[in-house]
């Protein structure tokens, strides 16, 4: 079959790899031209001001937070050193679990097929508030907190850095204290936690949202780790995506006697990818794709017979991606033909819709925010962060921020997309009212996922800015258990303005399942030396306590290596 055939017929079927493609998208091969417009984030917030009851209760869980700072802290330090990569979660989810169950929540463990995922709920009745942040780490970012240079406990190891050891231990602290309000109150309303598993693999949340986690709740306040404090509404700045695996099937041969009788399947996969890095000038500007070979064979004397190819595919709107998913398959199924192998399968390992998040949510917590402020950073928390700046070579190293937004900032322009990362968060803010907190626990300008964010991330920078945080999320679920209205005008501008035109759709298919084996043989080498530096809270006050590391640790200016 030639290739204007293949291309003929999924322009005809619309089914790529099981996924059904809109054709009109194939025949752009880009997804631009009608096939999703971004809905107008025009829409009245008319919030109710505190009364005096609701302004108490908010200053009594500002001060519960704080008088839980010691075990926020221990909560950051504890999953820092577990360092687990996405679904091999196991120590992490653990131990928040037995937290929750501690402090009188009920835990479903395993839930959507998902083994380290989990679902914690106290309370009845209306409303449901749902608390979630994304718990697993990066591969070869193991590094010493505290420490502004490149220093890891285990070398080649994984460790924390984005920062997701403190989005969880913030969400429990401030569920806490609402808990407390609301069994002295006798206030109806449901708490709900749960973690993202694998996020940076985008495996997980779309499967909560198969399996109908947030089928009854009312609100999702989502939150992740920033270097700044704020909150967003409507279109988000992520990328949707798609992440697939193409295995490629060909014949073993003697390399050298005999290397006529074999068929590459490497040679597919490298041509797949020269094909897509050529094809890439032809594409958006907002498309970002990348990939790594994870089979290229066994060894060099061998015609290898499998071999496989891990890309993520991301555009602006899921049905962009799925058009650029479509490319990269068509591709792959030209590099099958002309190497005279066969595309044997393509596992989807991930998906995850761009975020679209709630107004009138997003302004309520938007004033919690400014009500709070930014932390007080003292000078060794700045000395860290100015350390860490010149090591990767600013020249005017300008350390941490000191103050919140003046404004709410406002949705971009669809002109103004260039692309970026992505979180899975965005299937679930298709399903029900969402928004994300940024809170501040980590130290601007740094490359991320990379090493250099997991410096600040067992250290006050970070026990202060989830302190900081929880509050924050802590006030905000107040203003959705006792302002009805808040819950009813997020749910108008959802039906209204989100979702008006646009309606979710998975990215995965029908027989997907979650990718559990991700990054086993990973952990599975470096976890029991990592074990090794577990933290130990009945035996130190902190992670640097036990470490031995003087903080912060910084190179003298002079001796900066960028």
């Amino acid at each position: 079959m030639r290739i204007s055939s293949i291309s003929r017929i999924a322009l005809r079927t619309g089914v790529v790899a099981g996924l059904a493609i809109p054709a009109s998208l194939l025949a752009q091969g880009r997804g631009r031209g009608g096939a999703e417009a971004r809905p107008e984030v025009t829409f009245p917030v008319n919030l109710p001001a505190d009364d005096a009851r609701i302004a108490k209760l908010k200053k009594d869980a500002e001060r519960m937070v704080d008088s839980m700072s010691t075990f926020t802290q221990q909560m950051v330090d504890e999953v820092f050193s577990f360092g687990e990569l996405g679904m091999q979660e196991v120590e992490t989810s653990k131990y928040l679990t037995g937290i929750l169950e501690q402090n009188g929540f009920k835990v479903t463990r395993g839930v959507a097929g998902v083994p380290t995922a989990f679902v914690a709920t106290w309370g009845s009745g209306k409303p449901v508030i749902s608390l979630g942040s994304d718990i697993d780490d990066i591969p070869q970012a193991n590094q010493k907190p505290g420490v502004g240079y490149h220093d890891p406990l285990v070398a080649g190891a994984p460790g924390h850095g984005e920062g997701h050891n403190s989005g969880m231990p913030l969400n429990i602290t401030a569920a806490i204290a609402v808990k407390k309000i609301m069994e002295r109150d006798h206030s109806p309303g449901t708490l709900m936690l749960w973690p993202g598993v694998a996020e940076e693999q985008m495996a997980a949340k779309a499967y909560y949202v198969r399996a109908g986690l947030f089928k009854n709740v009312d609100a999702v306040l989502f939150c992740h780790v920033s270097a700044d404090f704020g909150v967003s509404y409507g279109t988000s700045g992520q990328n949707a995506l798609i992440s697939a695996r193409f295995n490629f099937l060909g014949k073993s041969s003697h390399a050298a006697g005999a290397p006529w009788a074999g068929r590459s399947a490497l040679d597919a996969v490298e041509l797949m990818d020269v094909a897509w890095n050529f094809r890439r000038e032809h594409l958006p500007l907002t498309q970002r794709s990348h990939y790594v070979i994870t089979d290229g064979g066994d060894q060099p004397n061998v015609v290898p017979p499998t071999a496989s190819v891990w890309y993520y595919f991301r555009e602006t709107d899921a049905p962009k991606t799925q058009a650029l998913f479509a490319l990269g398959d068509t591709i792959a199924r030209a590099a099958a033909m002309m190497t005279s192998t066969q595309l044997a399968s393509v596992d989807i390992l991930g998906s995850g819709w761009s975020g679209y998040f709630s107004k009138p949510i997003a302004m309520d917590m938007f004033q919690n925010i400014k009500a709070v402020g930014m932390p007080t950073w003292d000078d060794k928390d700045q000395t860290l962060a100015r350390g860490i700046q010149r090591e990767l070579g600013q020249k005017n190293p300008r350390g941490l921020t000191t103050q919140v937004p003046d404004s709410l900032r406002p949705p971009p322009r669809e002109e103004d997309l260039r692309g970026g990362g992505s979180d899975d968060i965005g299937d679930i803010s298709w399903n029900v009212p969402t928004v994300t907190l940024r809170y501040p626990a980590n130290i601007p300008g740094l490359p991320g996922h990379n090493w250099a964010n997991a410096i600040a991330m067992a250290t006050p920078i970070a026990h202060k800015g989830v302190t900081a945080g929880a509050k924050v999320q802590a006030m905000t679920v107040l203003d959705l258990l006792l302002k009805p209205t808040v819950v009813s005008q997020a749910w108008d501008y959802f039906n209204t303005v989100q979702t008006k035109t646009i309606k979710y759709f998975p990215l995965m298919r029908p027989e997907d399942k979650p990718a559990i084996w991700l990054n086993k043989a990973i952990m599975d080498k470096y976890r029991p030396e990592m074990r090794k530096y577990y933290y130990d809270p009945t035996k130190y006050e902190t992670y640097l306590d036990q470490l031995g590391i003087k903080y912060p640790t910084v190179r003298d200016s002079t001796k900066a290596v960028p």
